[in-house]
């Protein structure tokens, strides 16, 4: 199981140059992928492309950047360009986004997500893998389309898919899925079991794991800390779900929170279940809890 961090693409208090260097320094301590969310500051490819060219051998990936706002031509163009940049050690993230953001914010119907995100990827992938694309559908229409970006070898490309449609989409037509608010038993029974079928007869998916962790000897008065700050995700409909599934309140219940021992036993769980990229979330919240962890996470 690769190890790797999210990293910050929101803004946030912190420059370009403090995302760059918090890349640098997770390359440095050996770990093996950085992920950026694409939220409301830093376009998180762009970013990638820009860390590609600072770095050397780290694994890069968008956690996720939504799909409505991006026709698929042009993200399969920019992430075929951040691919080149980083010799191809970008992984390109897709995302719904939820309706909050993408209706009642943007502007758009966030009517059959499931359909929008069928449509999508039958562009998409094809694109970037270097082939021609002729679809006609009912959100898409694109005819005699292909991207010949030099240095750019086929891009892998994970959906964050968390319902059966979304994940048997993400496992037949994607290469693999990118999950966050999900707990240990929904990502055996639900995610990674899905995810198998669907793919069934093609490479094993990729199975991205984001959570909530920290190295603390105070796990109580972390996960306290960490369920007022998660408060969102434990209210938007599609993150309720999963908790509701794995049988927990909120999002501090799936935390992985406390000492050496309990959180490599987690992480080898999750590597037994099936998780192939451990995207760690580090909760700095208490003195000294990002670098701890951050080191922590590499002596593994």
């Amino acid at each position: 199981m690769r190890i790797g961090v999210m990293i910050g693409a929101d803004g946030n208090n912190t420059t370009l140059d403090d995302v760059v260097g918090v890349a640098r320094r997770v390359e440095d301590i050996g770990l093996d992928d950085v992920w950026l969310a694409n939220i409301f500051s830093f376009d998180a490819i762009s970013t990638l492309a820009i860390i590609g060219r600072e770095t050397r051998r780290i694994g890069l990936g968008t956690a996720v950047t939504p799909t409505y706002p991006r026709h698929p031509t042009a993200i399969a163009q920019q992430a075929m360009t951040t691919a080149a940049a980083s010799n191809n050690r970008f992984t390109l993230g897709i995302g719904l986004s939820h309706k909050i953001v993408i209706e009642d914010m943007f502007g758009f119907s966030y009517d059959k997500p499931a359909r929008h995100m069928r449509e999508y990827l039958s562009v998409l992938m094809p694109l970037v893998r270097g082939e021609t694309v002729n679809f006609q559908g009912e959100q898409y229409q694109v005819n005699g389309v292909t991207l010949d970006v030099p240095g750019a070898d086929p891009l892998p490309v994970v959906v964050a898919a968390l319902g059966p449609v979304m994940l048997k989409l993400a496992g037949s037509l994607a290469d693999g899925t990118n999950t966050w608010m999900v707990g240990p038993k929904t990502m055996e029974a639900h995610i990674v079991k899905r995810m198998r079928d669907a793919a069934a007869g093609r490479a094993d998916p990729k199975i991205v794991g984001g959570f909530p962790i920290i190295l603390t000897n105070e796990p109580d008065e972390a996960r306290a800390k960490i369920a007022e700050g998660l408060t969102i995700y434990g209210q938007l409909p599609s993150y309720r779900a999963m908790l509701d599934r794995e049988g927990v309140a909120g999002p501090a219940d799936i935390a992985i929170a406390g000492d050496e021992n309990l959180l490599r036993g987690e992480l080898r769980r999750l590597e037994n279940i099936g998780v192939t990229h451990f995207n760690a979330a580090i909760m700095d919240v208490e003195a000294g809890a990002y670098e701890r962890t951050l080191e922590f996470l590499a002596s593994i």
